[in-house]
C-alpha cells in the first residue's frame, strides 16, 4: 500500500540545496501543468473518477488538489518573503477534496495551474539567496525555509503525477 501511496517515495530534505538543485526544482514545478494535462488527455469521465489507490482520491480530485495546494503554497512563499516568519494557515486538504468544486472538469484546475505556475515561477526565479532562506511557520510542522519548500512542491507535483501515471499503467489505459 505504501508503494501506491508514495510511488516516488517520501520527500527528503538534506538541510541545504545548491543553486542548481533549486533551479531544477523550479523547472519541475514549471513543467508540471503540461505533464498533468498530457497524462489525463485521453481519460474518460469514468477514468477521472477512479481512485488512484484503495481509499484514495480520484484522478479528478488529485488534479483539483494540486491546484489548491499550489495556490496555498504560492501565497505562503510570498508571505515568507514579505513578512517576518509568518504563521501560515493550514487547510484540511482531505475535506477540500470533498467539496463540490472538486467535481468540476479537470481542465478548470489545469488552466488555473497554467496561470498560477507562470506567476509562481517568475517569483521563484527572482528570489535572492537571502530570500530563499526566509521561513514561514506551519502550526503543526514548524519552520519551513523557502528553498526547502521549493523542493517539497517539486516533489509534490511529481508525487501526484506518479499517482495518475501508475493508475493508468495498472488499468491498461496508457
Amino acid at each position: 500500500m505504501d508503494q501506491l501511496r508514495y510511488p516516488i517515495g517520501k520527500f527528503r530534505w538534506e538541510g541545504s540545496a545548491s543553486e542548481e538543485q533549486i533551479s531544477n526544482w523550479i523547472d519541475e514545478i514549471e513543467r508540471l501543468p503540461g505533464k498533468l494535462r498530457d497524462s489525463v488527455r485521453n481519460m474518460t469521465g469514468e477514468h477521472l473518477d477512479t481512485p488512484y489507490r484503495p481509499e484514495g482520491w480520484t484522478v479528478r480530485q488529485v488534479l483539483h488538489h494540486v491546484a489548491d495546494s499550489h495556490m496555498n503554497s504560492y501565497v505562503r512563499f510570498k508571505l515568507a518573503v514579505t513578512e517576518d516568519r509568518p504563521t501560515i494557515k493550514p487547510y484540511r486538504e482531505e475535506v477540500w477534496a470533498e467539496l463540490e468544486d472538486s467535481s468540476l472538469p479537470p481542465e478548470i484546475s489545469l488552466q488555473l495551474l497554467d496561470a498560477l505556475t507562470e506567476r509562481w515561477v517568475v517569483f521563484l526565479r527572482s528570489l535572492t539567496p537571502a530570500q530563499l532562506q526566509r521561513t514561514f511557520l506551519h502550526p503543526e510542522s514548524g519552520a519551513t525555509r523557502i528553498d526547502q519548500a521549493i523542493g517539497l512542491y517539486a516533489w509534490h507535483g511529481a508525487h501526484h503525477l506518479a499517482h495518475v501515471e501508475n493508475l493508468k499503467q495498472r488499468m491498461g489505459w496508457s
